[in-house]
This record gives structure tokens, sequence and C-alpha cells, in this order.
């Protein structure tokens, strides 16, 4: 899956990517949180966030991927500046 993942986020931004969803969901597409009900690589809360990406959103690491991707660049500006902030308050 990472492979796959590494395919789809720009080469400069693949490390920070990949530390997040490391951090986040340890690369587990069905990963739960069970305090908040985040889910999946991303960590989605409302997990039906993800519907955005897709309707096959809870088992699909591609549309998983392009969320938390569309996530990381809409809310920080880049999966590089979303790692900075993860850092910084170990949530993002």
């Amino acid at each position: 899956m990472r492979a796959l993942a590494q395919s789809m986020v720009p080469a400069n931004q693949w490390a920070a990517f990949s530390n997040i969803i490391s951090h986040e969901s340890s690369w587990k597409i069905t990963a739960v949180n069970p305090s908040s009900g985040s889910y999946g690589l991303g960590q989605a809360l409302p997990a039906s966030k993800m519907a955005s990406a897709g309707s096959d959103w809870r088992t699909n690491p591609v549309t998983q991927i392009k969320w938390t991707l569309n996530y990381m660049n809409d809310r920080y500006g880049s999966p590089n500046a979303a790692w900075s902030f993860w850092q910084s308050h170990h949530w993002y």
C-alpha cells in the first residue's frame, strides 16, 4: 500500500505524508480510534467525510489516500506543512 500511496503523493511531500499515516493509523485502512471514532489511513473525523473522495471509502486505500492528501493540502497547504503541525501538536 505504501508503494501505491507513493505513486499518488508528490515526491517532495512523500516523507511527511508517510510519517503522518504511520503515526495516525500504522497504514491500516480500517484503523479506528476508540476514543474519537476517527477512521482510516488519515483518521478522518467524522469518518464519513471520506465519502467526498468515493463511496468505497471504508475499504479502498486509493480513496483514502486521495481524501487524506486533499485534506492535508486544503487544511495545511501540503503534507509537509501538515507534518510540521503534527510534530508540534501530535495530531493534525
